[in-house]
């Protein structure tokens, strides 16, 4: 796993830099564990949905993190799509921080509480199966990969009402991943999509130990499309 290096005022540089690639193509890096090491990565929208998906080295999904049977210090593998959307867009406070859509797996606690992803008629016991999020990113010097999903308080910030109520800027909206192969796709509802900006991202997060704040940080992030978190890719049009 390697450090992208960015701080929190260069991704704030980053992100209003202009670029004019549609797909992102990234190198193969042999230090980098094949089902985290990014080929390429791209997006496309219809009027009311956009489609992203990154294609990996190895079989995506098919690496998660070890159970520790507790919540603190839970740790979290995730493919990740940072966007140019205004986090308004889901439902998040306007500005606060970078929307991202997040493909995660952690196998010690369950944030898809109206969702039961692994059809046992328990919806609450499933965390450790692949599922999406939309997540709010910070930048911070206070977690080792950079960055953190922002810290909010439920019933004062304004959240999604598919939120699971976290003190994190985290919704659960329940679309459904698909990881095949060395493919992982999501589709999202979003009304005239066309155009936005994007990066793609494989990272490990981790639940503070103690519960405090940041309560969940990036810790670590095994590859970034572009290299630099400048998100050069745009959604297209899809054919």
């Amino acid at each position: 796993m390697r450090s992208t290096g960015i701080t929190l005022f260069g991704a704030v540089a980053l992100l209003a830099s202009a670029a004019s690639a549609h797909e992102i193509i990234s190198e193969v890096n042999g230090d980098i564990v094949a089902p985290f090491d990014i080929r390429n990565a791209g997006a496309a929208a219809t009027e009311r949905l956009v489609t992203f998906f990154m294609e990996l080295e190895g079989e995506a999904g098919s690496i998660k993190p070890d159970a520790t049977g507790q919540l603190p210090g839970a740790g979290v593998a995730a493919y990740v799509w940072p966007t140019g959307l205004d986090p308004a867009t889901v439902g998040f406070e306007a500005g606060s921080g970078i929307l991202a859509l997040a493909i995660t797996a952690h196998p010690d606690f369950d944030d898809t509480p109206l969702f039961d992803e692994n059809g046992d008629g328990e919806p609450t016991n499933d965390g450790a199966d692949w599922h999406s999020h939309w997540v709010v990113l910070e930048g911070t010097e206070d977690c080792s990969g950079g960055f953190k999903v922002r810290d909010v308080s439920p019933g004062v910030d304004l959240l999604p009402a598919t939120a699971p109520h976290l003190p994190i800027a985290l919704d659960s909206p329940g679309m459904s991943p698909q990881l095949s192969g060395k493919t992982a796709r999501i589709t999202v509802p979003v009304a005239d999509g066309e155009g936005v900006s994007f990066d793609a991202v494989t990272a490990e997060l981790r639940v503070h130990p103690e519960g405090r704040t940041p309560l969940l940080c990036v810790t670590g992030v095994h590859d970034v499309a572009s290299g630099d978190l400048s998100l050069p890719g745009r959604v297209i049009a899809k054919e």
